[in-house]
């Protein structure tokens, strides 16, 4: 039953963090203080990406398609990281298209999928 339950609610979190990334990317927080941390922003881009990945994975994976989905939700990321990209430069003023967030990006997808098959591997041996 508590299967059931996250299941339900995987489909709206997935879509929520979805449109939570293109809100965070395309929305200008200039007014806000600074962080300090140099190169914060890929740190976000790698969360956002993990999340991203995780999220849509968990979603849709079932046990005959483990690796065809990890291949098809990391490509959706990818896209959709370049999509953001690409949409900064065109449809913004105060953000610019960034290959170095796209590569944290990357690294967030690549991260979650170390995370997931790490963790199916310790599912398997129980």
């Amino acid at each position: 039953m508590p299967n059931l339950l996250v299941r339900k609610y995987l489909l709206p979190a997935a879509i929520g963090w979805t449109l939570l990334i293109a809100v965070l990317c395309l929305v200008s927080f200039r007014k806000l203080p600074s962080i300090g941390i140099g190169g914060a922003d890929k740190y976000i881009h790698v969360v956002f990406h993990f999340g991203f990945f995780v999220l849509w994975f968990l979603n849709f994976r079932r046990p005959d398609n483990f690796d065809k989905m990890m291949a098809r939700v990391f490509l959706a990321s990818l896209l959709y990281g370049i999509a953001i990209e690409v949409a900064q430069e065109l449809f913004t003023a105060t953000r610019h298209a960034d290959l170095y967030d796209v590569m944290a990006n990357t690294t967030g997808a690549f991260l979650a999928i170390a995370v997931i098959m790490i963790a199916n591997y310790y599912h398997k041996r129980k």
